[in-house]
């Protein structure tokens, strides 16, 4: 008795099932994640973990269906290539800079990988975007710029030392953020009177120096442009340096007002972190950078060292104080 023929569909039908199962089998792929700091691990665990809180609200488990390499400079900007090399080498699937310097090494290191950058004070300016609403190339993610910030920052030490006419701008040159922000500084200063005295801390040991200089010339408080040297592993060394200087002092990351300093007025950098979590997602289902728009900080916060003001003794007006998001005391 001759045999029916299988039928060719069942044949394709268990084949293809077959196949199914093959490639259910197969391990994925678990996408890998590099993150460059410019700072130290411990001056950025508040930003790491905001970035991780991003993931996990996008569904991403660290170590189940995502992988994050993290590396830091701690404040030796000279090792950002170096650094920015070795997460190519690893050949991750999107790299995070946490900051311009960082933003502009990756940037040297690869044309090929994704980076999502956390933070940028001018990334049309600088040429990293060619601009925000079409970046363009392979950078997007995230800017800092925010035109008013200054002017708040010196009508903030302005109301807490009436008396302000000069104040002393710490900044860092070799920092890719210093000159749009110094820029920004300077009609704003302007516009209440007040004259600035730009001192650049080009290393760890000119720091002192510049609170030094500063004294001589007297002023009358000092403003932090970017971290640079200035904070990082040495926000504690600044903090305490203003402090025996005698001198109010006014950042743009509450780090350095929890490291000691009086206080601080800018932009949320952990919100931008957990925010930069979303460009991450979008590139690894396909969506290339240069279709992503460069999106502003949306966060500010004023946070306030009570205890610090008491050590330089300064009293913070009440006006002033209701106005903060957090007061350390």
């Amino acid at each position: 008795m001759k045999k029916a023929a299988v039928p060719s569909i069942l044949i394709a039908v268990v084949l293809l099932a077959v196949a199914v199962i093959a490639e259910e089998q197969q391990p994925k792929k678990v996408p890998r994640i590099g993150y460059l700091g410019t700072g130290s691990l411990s001056a950025s665990v508040a930003r790491m973990e905001a970035f991780r809180q991003g993931l996990r609200e996008l569904g991403y488990a660290e170590g189940k269906n995502i992988v994050i390499e993290s590396r830091y400079a701690e404040g030796k900007l000279d090792r950002l290539s170096e650094i920015a090399a070795e997460l190519v080498r690893l050949k991750v699937d999107v790299i995070i800079a946490g900051g311009p310097s960082a933003t502009r090494a990756v940037k040297e290191a690869t044309s090929r990988i994704p980076i999502v950058m956390t933070q940028d004070s001018d990334p049309v300016g600088s040429g990293v975007v060619a601009s925000l609403a079409r970046p363009g190339g392979s950078i997007t993610g995230l800017s800092n710029f925010a035109p008013e910030l200054s002017g708040k920052q010196l009508e903030l030490l302005k109301e807490i030392v009436p008396r302000l006419s000069r104040v002393a701008v710490f900044g860092t040159s070799t920092n890719a953020g210093n000159a749009p922000m110094l820029k920004e500084t300077e009609p704003a200063a302007a516009a209440i009177g007040v004259k600035l005295q730009y001192l650049d801390v080009l290393a760890p040991k000119e720091i002192e120096t510049a609170f030094r200089a500063a004294v001589k010339a007297r002023t009358d408080a000092v403003l932090v442009l970017v971290a640079g040297y200035i904070a990082g592993s040495h926000r504690t060394q600044t903090a305490e340096l203003a402090i025996k200087s005698r001198l109010p002092a006014i950042y743009r990351n509450r780090e350095d007002v929890e490291a000691g300093g009086l206080m601080s007025y800018g932009v949320s950098l952990t919100d931008l972190d957990r925010r930069a979590a979303t460009y991450v997602d979008k590139i690894l289902k396909g969506t290339k950078p240069a279709d992503l728009p460069v999106e502003q900080p949306k966060k500010f916060e004023f946070i306030i060292n009570l205890k610090t003001a008491k050590q330089i003794g300064l009293t913070i007006p009440p006006n002033v104080l209701v106005r903060a998001d957090k007061v350390i005391k």
